[in-house]
């Protein structure tokens, strides 16, 4: 059997271990929190890099919206205009072939009616 003193000098052998493994677990959770905070501002970098890219792409995306619809509207203006021109167009062409046809329906009548 161990005598009393080699007891203690085991238990204080033991204590000095735990407290070096405490220290070292200090320092480790220390280590650890300062690249917890690198990671952090990191991620803020990242999220303000983030926020002005999407930012910047939203105004492009408006400005390129806001051009298309300004060429939409132009073009139906344009289309419009040719709709109704040609609208008036077949309104006259359909005006002289009646005319026509009343003419030429006239002519028949005055010959059958003449005989």
């Amino acid at each position: 059997m161990s005598t009393i003193e080699e007891r203690v000098a085991f238990i204080e052998g033991k204590v000095e271990e735990y407290s070096r493994g405490f220290g070292e677990l200090r320092d480790l959770i220390i280590h650890l929190n300062s690249w917890v905070d690198a990671l952090d501002q990191k991620l803020d970098r990242f999220r303000e890099e983030l926020a002005t890219s999407i930012d910047t792409l939203k105004a492009r995306l408006t400005s390129r919206i806001d051009t298309t619809n300004a060429r939409i509207d132009n073009l139906e203006a344009r289309l419009s205009g040719r709709l109704d021109s040609l609208d008036e167009k077949f309104s006259r062409f359909f005006l002289w072939t009646i005319g026509i046809q009343i003419t030429v329906l006239l002519a028949v009548i005055g010959v059958l009616l003449s005989k």
